[in-house]
Formats: structure tokens, sequence, C-alpha cells
């Protein structure tokens, strides 16, 4: 199972990317795999090949009208359960016994 995070987004559209960005969120959310999105990026949980297929389709969508593409990515793979995306947080609010602003 693998949390990815990643970011992606076009050069020379403009100072606001914000129209690309919901095109693969659309992406993302219809993918049915668990997400969270965060300013700076999104952190998907899957296994690789369900991962990287988003991504990958993302980025074909991106591609469609858009000449240069950056991406960012982050991937760290676990074996075992899946629900890292809430329980690594919760780990932390436990030992600090208390919430955090998530």
């Amino acid at each position: 199972m693998v949390l990815l995070e990643f970011s992606m987004w076009p050069l020379g559209q403009g100072e606001s990317v914000s129209v690309y960005v919901a095109r693969i969120l659309d992406i993302i959310d219809k993918s049915g795999l668990p997400y969270r999105l965060t300013p700076m990026g999104t952190i998907i949980e899957g296994e690789w090949s369900e991962a990287m297929a988003v991504v990958t389709a993302c980025f074909e969508a991106m591609k469609s009208d858009c000449d240069r593409i950056e991406t960012g990515i982050k991937i760290d793979y676990r074996s075992g359960p899946e629900s890292r995306l809430t329980s690594k947080i919760e780990s932390v609010e436990a030992k600090l016994g208390r919430k955090l602003l998530t």
C-alpha cells in the first residue's frame, strides 16, 4: 500500500492555475481511491499500480492543452493495512494527547 503525495501544474498558463487543478481533482475524486486535498498538493492511498494510474490519468488530461507540465511526487510504501491516510495522523495525536488542526 502506498501513500502518494503529488502536485501537478502547467507552466506558461498564467498566474492562476486552479482551472487545471480542478480538472485533475475531478479525476482523483472519481478514481475511488481515498485522498486528501491540501493547499500544496493531494495525497492518495492505494496499491502502487492504482496510485500511479491516477497520476498518469491526471497527466494525460493536463497535456491535452498544456505544452509544459511540472509534477512533484513523494511515495511512502509500507506493506500491511490501508487507512494510513488517517491512522498516521491519529498516531501522532494519540502521542500528543490532543487533536491537531489537520
